[in-house]
């Protein structure tokens, strides 16, 4: 099939069938798809609508999102999870005010200099709010070009994405590139799934090499498997009254920026290091739980104890403080953070 006419296939299924009435296709700013496309990163779209519209509603635009304090833009992103994304979205937001007067750059250079814009990110930006022709791979789109082509490999190596980036570029059309983007990746959300595609509604059907070798399920390539390794944590929840002890972590690594309590790798260090507050009870266990990141299994322990009096001497400013069970938090929280605290309340 001709780039054109492959264009011409998906704009029309678009124009019938293609998702129109999302929040962040409403009143199209560059500002407003960046986030959206930012939040729906490894999110789906049911999940990401809620947060969106709260986020919205706070940041309005990029200088209110760069003038914030970084608690309150990982407040707003807390149960999201993939907490750098919120963190580069502030630092770009301050790079934009600083290197582009505070308007979002228009050139794609520009934008892929931004922390956390990457080449497709920057293209469904530009292409979506500013008709700019640019293509763009993210993972629905993927797995559309992949079956389409029957393209064998796991995206993840350089060359099957080279190969697929080349198809992308060359179908990508001049003209309503927008509509087109958008299209793609509803194509791969709601038809071509990554398990049950639903064949028999694309627009694609009769000209896609894997629908017609019956190998659907073979595209994309699988990531070669690897079993996580297993990690281990032990918190602290020390209690006085109706307040718990909480410090911030620091802005890199795990959880960075976020709120959470005192943790070590070991029960004993843990122990050691309660042995400085005022305590009225031993320490109790909780029910321990496994949180699994991306690349490894957190397994958690978590110790809780009540102390006489609220000691100041361990809160500075900067790192710690006393937050009481009965507010709520306008603080960025890991989501096993939150269940901890769900829990004690």
């Amino acid at each position: 099939m001709h780039s054109d006419q492959f264009s011409d296939k998906v704009l029309t299924w678009f124009d019938k069938n293609g998702r129109k009435h999302l929040p962040w296709q409403q009143d199209i700013t560059p500002y407003r798809v960046w986030i959206s496309e930012i939040m729906l990163q490894q999110t789906q779209v049911t999940t990401v609508i809620p947060y969106y519209q709260r986020f919205m509603q706070r940041f309005p635009t990029i200088h209110s999102l760069a003038t914030a304090p970084i608690d309150d833009v990982l407040h707003h992103w807390t149960g999201l999870g993939y907490y750098a994304r919120a963190r580069n979205l502030h630092k770009a937001a301050i790079q934009i005010v600083e290197d582009h007067t505070g308007v979002f750059p228009e050139q794609i250079e520009n934008v892929m200099a931004l922390p956390g814009i990457g080449r497709s990110t920057a293209g469904a930006i530009l292409s979506i709010a500013s008709g700019q022709s640019h293509p763009i791979l993210d993972g629905n789109v993927k797995r559309v070009l992949a079956r389409y082509f029957a393209i064998e490999g796991w995206p993840g190596k350089k060359p099957v994405e080279n190969a697929l980036w080349e198809k992308a570029s060359q179908l990508t059309p001049t003209k309503r590139t927008g509509h087109y983007t958008q299209a793609m990746m509803d194509l791969g959300a709601t038809l071509c799934t990554r398990s049950r595609p639903k064949c028999d509604l694309c627009p694609l059907q009769q000209s896609c090499l894997a629908y017609a070798q019956g190998r659907q399920s073979e595209f994309p390539g699988k990531k070669p498997k690897k079993v996580l390794p297993a990690k281990q944590a032990h918190l602290m929840v020390l209690q006085c009254a109706n307040r718990v002890w909480m410090q911030q972590r620091p802005p890199a690594g795990l959880w960075g920026g976020l709120w959470s309590f005192y943790q070590q790798d070991t029960q004993h260090a843990v122990f050691e290091w309660s042995k400085y507050w005022n305590l009225i009870d031993t320490p109790t266990q909780f029910d321990a739980f496994r949180h699994t990141f991306s690349h490894f299994h957190l397994d958690i322990t978590v110790w809780h104890c009540h102390i006489r009096d609220v000691q100041t001497h361990f809160v500075t400013e900067d790192n710690s403080r006393w937050v009481a069970l009965d507010e709520q938090e306008s603080i960025g929280l890991a989501a096993p953070t939150k269940r901890i605290l769900d829990a004690l309340r």
